[in-house]
């Protein structure tokens, strides 16, 4: 057996949320894989909330379910809260956000790993590359064992030359409680890989039994339960809620008092925050003029007193944390379990790779989380999984799975992150997509399951789920075209329940399309609908295509006027320094970047449409003198 030489097909470099989505794939399509992490423990670990989900996050759960992942099935069996977010708006904004029992989720995640008879799991700090003729031959860890495998995938979270900071004080540390890792970045830089710096933070944790909930504005989770997997019978579990408190005046005065202590105003943290999740601190200087900001307070999970205070991350000084904590209704008694800090660390600008997260610059090399600029768990899941697919891909003389932009939000994130010169952590949003309408979390399925069959992730018995919910859906469509409901005086007595009135006799498609009608009410106005008793996932889908009809067809046709720029490839061989009329600037960006078509060229900060014209002149003249 080649793992007693130490030799493996792939090796997958760190174990939270893309470590495990990568390995995880990578086994199941039939790979030997090493997993090493730096403690056995922390497999799948929330260092931050724990939570699953929100809003752009749930889609990306979804996708990563549809193409075989493990996050959202993992979400759904240790769930102490489901909350449908926006549920009052648009489809394209609702989110679905899970409450996670911490340990339950952590443990999970480690029974699929253990018990995959392809996963070698192996507590190991990865310090070196081997790396042979521009590819990847293996790695060597702290002790100088030597590891040797086709492909490697790094996911090594915040734990590069990782520095945790309280107050004015830090040390070298990933996570509070877990060393940092120290000799791969000098390794990658030495293979001529560029290396930044980022910076992230939590809040403090707090002993439940120090908080008066009584103070507090509660927030239950729903009753008609939605899940992330769109497996069948998804567990039905007890739920706890969480619960809502604000800062005050008080709360802003000790914090502006003690900015002198902070080692983000004092610039000893050169790294970059996080944009959309700023700290406590940072959200009371920028936005002075509000008055009080909401703090949410998060159960941890069944089997332990500690609580998540979200909204509350800090670097300040640990007595500073407990006076600004103890201004707050309900937590003036608070006990801190565990400090807030930030962390700085190492990650690798994603525009060095390409949109299957290999490396440009060293073959059979893949990144995958918060190494390329990201933050969130559903981020670092989602490419996780696309650069385990690619890595056994890649092995095995596969083509390259890279999901476009108009396919998912996965691809927008990847697109995105290999694009653009990102500068803060990369968080996912609905409005970072162009095409948001038709990349909702609802029809994921629709969209990537015959992707994810086709990779080999999916098997067949899902897949007859997935194809035999798409018939029901075509069944269902051809029959509300067809049906009419006549009007009467007791069809119209129960539309007027809900402001509506009918003077003639309509097909069931066209009444759907009222924004008060839904299959609640069809189900009242007609018997056969009753009778059939249509699936909940599949009267969501009919009702969708029926309401936003000509949206959808809208968006449709944008996808298409885009595609036209996809298809004008560009050669790798392209010389962007001899480009002329556009400024070096351009050119420098271009060169740097190296886009695979005019579309993606487009999506580069600073390029202009007048840029996009010359580069198609330019492309054309390629294209005669080749020929």
């Amino acid at each position: 057996m080649n793992y007693l030489n130490n030799k493996y097909d792939i090796i997958v470099v760190g174990a939270g949320h893309a470590g495990c989505e990568a390995a995880i794939s990578c086994a199941k399509l039939g790979a030997k894989v090493l997993l090493c992490t730096l403690n056995v423990d922390n497999i799948a670990l929330m260092p931050c909330n724990p939570a699953i989900g929100g809003p752009a996050k749930s889609t990306l759960v979804r996708e990563i379910d549809t193409l075989g992942g493990v996050m959202g099935e993992a979400a759904d069996a240790t769930y102490i809260q489901m909350k449908m977010l926006n549920s009052s708006k648009g489809p394209a904004v609702r989110a679905l956000r899970a409450q996670s029992d911490k340990r339950q989720y952590m443990d999970y995640m480690r029974n699929i790993i253990e018990n995959n008879e392809n996963i070698y799991l192996r507590q190991a700090c990865i310090t070196d590359l081997i790396v042979k003729d521009g590819r990847i031959s293996g790695a060597v860890d702290e002790f100088g064992i030597e590891y040797s495998a086709q492909a490697v995938v790094l996911t090594t979270g915040t734990s590069l030359n990782g520095k945790i900071f309280v107050g004015l004080r830090s040390y070298e540390a990933g996570r509070l409680g877990e060393k940092a890792a120290h000799g791969l970045s000098e390794s990658l830089i030495k293979h001529g890989i560029t290396i930044k710096k980022l910076k992230t933070g939590t809040p403090p944790r707090v002993d439940k039994r120090t908080i008066d909930y009584s103070k507090m504005q509660i927030q239950p989770g729903d009753d008609n339960l939605h899940f992330y997997s769109f497996k069948p019978n998804r567990p039905i579990r007890k739920q706890y809620p969480c619960y809502l408190t604000r800062t005050n005046e008080e709360t802003h005065r000790i914090i502006k008092e003690n900015l002198d202590k902070s080692p983000m105003f004092q610039g000893l943290i050169q790294g970059v925050g996080p944009r959309y999740c700023p700290s406590i601190e940072d959200k009371v200087v920028r936005f002075s003029e509000n008055p009080s900001h909401h703090i949410f307070i998060e159960p941890e999970g069944l089997g332990t007193y500690e609580v998540y205070i979200q909204g509350f991350s800090s670097s300040l000084p640990e007595q500073v944390q407990v006076q600004m904590l103890r201004t707050l209704p309900g937590l003036e008694n608070a006990h801190i379990i565990k400090p807030a800090y930030a962390v700085e660390y190492d990650y690798v600008p994603a525009v060095q790779t390409t949109h299957s997260l290999m490396s440009k610059n060293i073959q059979g090399l893949f990144f995958g989380g918060q190494i390329n600029g990201t933050s969130g768990y559903e981020e670092a899941a989602a490419q996780g999984l696309i650069a385990g697919i690619n890595a056994f891909n890649y092995i095995n003389n596969r083509e390259m799975l890279e999901l476009s932009r108009s396919s998912s939000y996965i691809g927008t994130l990847i697109d995105d992150l290999v694009t653009k010169d990102i500068q803060d952590p990369y968080r996912m949003l609905t409005s970072r997509s162009e095409y948001r309408l038709l990349l909702r979390q609802d029809n994921a399925d629709t969209r990537l399951t015959p992707i994810g069959h086709k990779v080999g992730l999916v098997d067949d018995k899902q897949f007859k789920v997935f194809t035999d919910k798409q018939e029901a859906i075509e069944r269902e469509m051809e029959r509300i075209r067809e049906v009419k409901i006549s009007a009467s005086d007791e069809v119209n007595s129960i539309l007027s329940e809900y402001g509506e009135h009918m003077d003639r006799g309509m097909k069931i498609a066209e009444l759907l399309k009222r924004p008060n009608i839904d299959y609640n009410v069809i189900q009242k106005l007609d018997e056969t609908t009753r009778e059939l008793n249509i699936p909940f996932d599949v009267a969501e889908q009919v009702e969708i295509l029926v309401k936003y009809d000509g949206y959808l067809k809208r968006q449709e046709f944008q996808v298409e006027q885009a595609g036209k720029l996809d298809k004008y490839k560009i050669p790798d061989d392209i010389d962007y320094s001899k480009l002329e009329h556009i400024s070096s600037e351009t050119r420098d960006k271009l060169s740097k970047i190296r886009p695979k078509t005019l579309a993606q060229a487009s999506r580069i900060g600073g390029v202009k449409p007048a840029d996009i014209s010359i580069l198609m002149v330019m492309l054309e003249r390629h294209q005669v003198a080749r020929k």
